[in-house]
Order: structure tokens, then C-alpha cells, then sequence
């Protein structure tokens, strides 16, 4: 149902498996791939999800010789990554959008990250800079160095993104992030009830959460530009934000705010006692919202029929 491509000389001395999910986007998953070839410490294994790729991003992922899976439609975000976990041939499972450009060195502020880090209890993201001011803490915006290949101002960004103040960040959510293949496999990867995948990463941190992560740290030193999205204006979006409350209990603002802090500085690892007056405020208040929330449902989810989407 499925195509996987898998390179079966294993290379010992990779670092890290990342994994890029795209949809007919060819030109912004070149600029991608060859930021991490270029600006990378270590080597890597590049695993790519084509979704639909008439646009020659299957031929040309397959000229590059990289592993991949491929559906013949869109199924978003989360049956790409978990496709992709098969191929995985590292202990790192690394997410990446393809319209990000990974900056000198963003893959060695991670690994000596890992290095002095107890166990692999841990989720771990590069810090975003983007062209677009952000309402998110912990993104460096707005820092306009081009919103397509065409217009990039790659040389520019280079030599002045350094300039740009940021600090270590509370709450590790969004790509470009990393996570133990062992984690993630407790965990179940990634929600696919989530597609096309509207608010899968705050799902994929609680699940974390709930296994007993407990360290979400955004590292400064590992940046990325951030292109800006544009699959997810080509899509009808499922109603994340419903969908989680209906499953955890509590909104997704709420636990990025409460357990997470994401965008603040960060100093340690958060607990959250059951005590903690902010969460049980947070409840309450999610109740009532899930209260309202129910006359109309969480709307579609999945909406195709499984069987269509993938290659035979």
C-alpha cells in the first residue's frame, strides 16, 4: 500500500535520521537538502515522504539516491513521519520542513546537547528565524532574508544571522526538533487522527510529557530559516485545536503555557504539581470550552478512504 526505498548499505557514521515530509514543493526541498549538506558538522541520512510528487520531486528524490516512502495523495504530517520511522537507521530521529534552510553548525549545538544529557528522556529544537513578525516566543521574527528560493538572500543570512540576539527556550514543539528513536517508538510517533496534521506537534509533546519527558529545551545555537508554510494553505485543515482538548483534557495554549513555557528562557525542567493553581484554573476553563465546543464537533479527521492514498 506503501512505497519504501531503502538504502541497505547502513552507514555507521551517520549522525542523526531526518526526516522531510513534502508535497509537490521540489525547489524549496533542494534549498533544504542543500542547506544540511552544506552547513552540517556530521553526516546525516536524509529520509523523505513525497507526497504526491507529480511536480518530479519523486524522480528527483530518487535521482539523489535517498531513502524514501512515498503515497500517490497527500497524507499529511503524521503518516509521513510514522512511515519514515521504518527507514530510520540512527538512534536520532530528527523532523524538518521542507521549506526550512538549516544554519552552520545547527546539527553540533544538538549533538553537544545529547552528549551531556543523563538520559534520553528529552525533546530538543533548533530555534527558527522567519521573515513574518510571529505571535510565537522563542522565534527570532521578523528577519526578512526572502520567503522563496528565488528571492533568498542566502549569503546574507549566513553572515548576519549570528548578529541576531536569542537565547535557550522553554517548550520544544515545532521542527526543526529531534528526539531518541527509542522515545519516540514509547510514544507512538506521531497522531494520526491529527491529519493533515493541525496541532500534531503540541500532540506529540504531550505524549512525551505523558511518558515522563520532562526537558523541552529550544537551543539557541541551532537555528534555521523558516520560509514559511505553504502546504498548509493548499489544504483544508483538520480542527486541531478541538481535536486536542477532546483528547487531553485541556487546551493546547494551556499546556504549551503551563507545562511546557514555550518561548521562555530557559533555566530548568519543568514540573507541574496537580496542585499548581494555573493548571487547575487552565482545567476549569477547558471544560466549559469542551462543554461548548461539542455542539459542532471536531469536524472531519482522516476523510479519505485508507486505502486510496497509498501505492500499491
Amino acid at each position: 500500500m506503501l512505497t519504501w526505498n531503502y538504502q541497505t548499505n547502513k552507514n555507521i557514521n551517520l549522525k542523526f535520521s531526518i526526516v522531510i515530509p513534502s508535497w509537490n514543493n521540489l525547489e524549496m526541498l533542494k534549498t533544504c537538502v542543500k542547506s544540511i549538506q552544506k552547513n552540517s558538522t556530521f553526516q546525516h541520512q536524509i529520509i523523505v515522504h513525497v507526497n504526491e510528487g507529480t511536480d518530479g520531486t519523486l524522480e528527483w528524490v530518487k535521482e539523489q539516491g535517498f531513502d524514501y516512502t512515498h503515497s500517490v495523495q497527500n497524507v499529511g504530517v503524521c503518516w509521513a513521519m510514522n512511515a519514515c520511522r521504518s527507514l530510520v537507521q540512527t538512534d536520532y530521529l530528527a523532523f524538518l520542513n521542507d521549506d526550512m534552510y538549516v544554519l552552520p553548525e545547527w546539527d553540533l549545538a544538538l549533538w553537544k546537547e545529547i552528549e551531556v544529557l543523563p538520559d534520553n528522556f528529552f525533546f530538543l529544537s533548533s530555534t527558527t528565524i522567519e521573515p513574518r513578525i510571529s505571535p510565537h516566543p522563542g522565534i527570532l521574527a521578523p528577519f526578512d532574508y526572502g520567503t522563496t528560493p528565488d528571492n533568498f538572500r542566502e549569503e546574507a543570512l549566513l553572515n548576519e544571522q549570528r548578529s541576531i540576539p536569542g537565547n535557550d527556550w522553554h517548550g520544544a514543539t515545532w521542527p526543526p526538533n529531534i528526539v531518541h528513536v527509542n522515545v519516540w517508538d514509547l510514544v507512538g510517533g506521531y497522531s494520526i487522527e491529527y491529519f493533515p496534521g493541525l496541532y500534531s506537534d503540541p500532540d506529540f509533546s504531550m505524549k512525551l510529557y505523558e511518558a515522563g519527558v520532562r526537558y523541552f529545551k529550544g537551543i539557541d545555537a541551532s537555528r534555521a530559516y523558516h520560509f514559511g508554510s505553504k502546504s498548509t494553505r493548499r489544504i483544508k485543515m483538520n480542527k486541531g485545536s478541538k481535536q486536542f482538548l477532546n483528547k487531553w483534557g485541556i487546551t493546547s495554549a494551556s499546556f504549551t503555557r503551563i507545562f511546557l513555557k514555550r518561548g521562555q528562557r530557559y533555566t530548568s525542567p519543568v514540573v507541574v504539581s496537580s496542585d499548581d493553581k494555573a493548571f487547575k484554573k487552565a482545567r476549569v476553563k477547558s471544560c466549559l470550552k469542551r462543554f461548548f465546543w461539542s455542539f459542532s464537533g471536531t469536524g472531519r479527521t482522516i476523510g479519505l478512504n485508507s486505502y486510496d492514498k497509498f501505492e500499491d
